[in-house]
C-alpha cells in the first residue's frame, strides 16, 4: 500500500469487515490476507475493499486457489543442443515437453531445468526465441546451486505463464531457448549435466528434469 497520509481503517468483503490479526496483518505497506480467512471461501474470484480514512477505497479482486489438490500426470522430456562445440558464448537447446500421461496438464504448474557450470561467475540472460506455447509465455530463471555438483553449479529453470494454457494428454510443447552471460564470456559446455553433444533430433534427455507443482516427474537430479 501507499498510505499518501491517510490510513487503512478495514478491509472489505462485500458489507462483511475483515478481522485484523485474524483474518488478515498488515506489516508496514504490506498487507497478507490470511489463508485461514480464505480457506472458508468458495474457489474462484474474491472482491475486497480497502477502506482508507480519506480518498477513494480502492477495490482488489483475487484468485481463491485449493492448495491441497496437487496436479497430477505423466511427463517426458526429449531434447538436442543446437551448437555441439566444446566452448560456446550462448548454450541453445531445443526442447519437447511431451505429456504421456491420460489427462491435461496447466503449463502453469510445470518447471523444466537444465543444469551447467557457469564457468565464471557472471550476470546471464534467457532468451526464448520460439515455442508451440508461445514465445511471450515462455519464462527463464537462473538458480545458483547450493552445492555445487559433477557438470552443475547453476541451473536454468523454464517455466510459462498462465496464458500459456493447457497440455493436452498424449500431446506436446516445443521450446527453442538460449543463454548466455551479460559480457558474452564463454560456458565450457562440453562437461555439462544437460548437455547432449551428439545428434540434431529430439531424443529423450533424463538429465534436464521436468517438474509438475513443485514434484519431479522426469528426469534425474546431478
Amino acid at each position: 500500500m501507499i498510505y499518501n497520509g491517510n490510513t487503512l481503517d478495514n478491509i472489505k468483503n462485500g458489507t462483511d469487515l475483515l478481522v485484523k490479526e485474524t483474518d488478515y496483518i498488515v506489516s508496514d505497506n504490506i498487507v497478507t490476507i490470511l489463508s485461514s480467512y480464505l480457506a472458508g471461501k468458495s474457489v474462484g474470484k474474491l472482491r475486497l475493499t480497502f477502506d482508507f480514512s480519506e480518498g477513494n477505497d480502492p477495490a482488489f479482486t483475487i484468485t481463491i486457489t485449493d492448495s491441497s489438490v496437487i496436479p497430477t500426470g505423466d511427463l517426458k522430456v526429449q531434447a538436442y543442443n543446437m551448437n555441439t562445440t566444446e566452448t560456446v558464448n550462448s548454450i541453445a537447446a531445443k526442447i519437447r515437453l511431451n505429456n504421456t500421461g491420460t489427462g491435461d496438464i496447466s503449463l502453469s504448474d510445470v518447471k523444466l531445468r537444465y543444469y551447467y557450470t557457469i564457468d565464471g561467475e557472471k550476470e546471464q540472460q534467457f532468451w526464448c526465441d520460439w515455442s508451440s506455447a508461445g514465445t511471450a509465455n515462455v519464462t527463464g530463471a537462473f538458480v545458483k546451486m547450493k552445492e555445487g555438483k559433477s557438470g552443475a553449479d547453476y541451473y536454468l529453470e523454464i517455466g510459462f505463464n498462465k496464458a500459456s494454457g493447457t497440455l493436452s494428454a498424449g500431446k506436446s510443447v516445443e521450446l527453442q531457448v538460449r543463454f548466455s552471460k551479460s559480457d558474452w564470456t564463454n560456458y565450457i559446455q562440453a562437461d555439462d549435466y544437460s548437455y547432449q553433444g551428439t545428434g540434431t533430433s529430439y531424443a529423450d534427455s533424463d538429465k534436464i528434469t521436468a517438474y509438475l507443482a513443485g514434484n519431479l516427474q522426469w528426469g534425474i537430479e546431478p
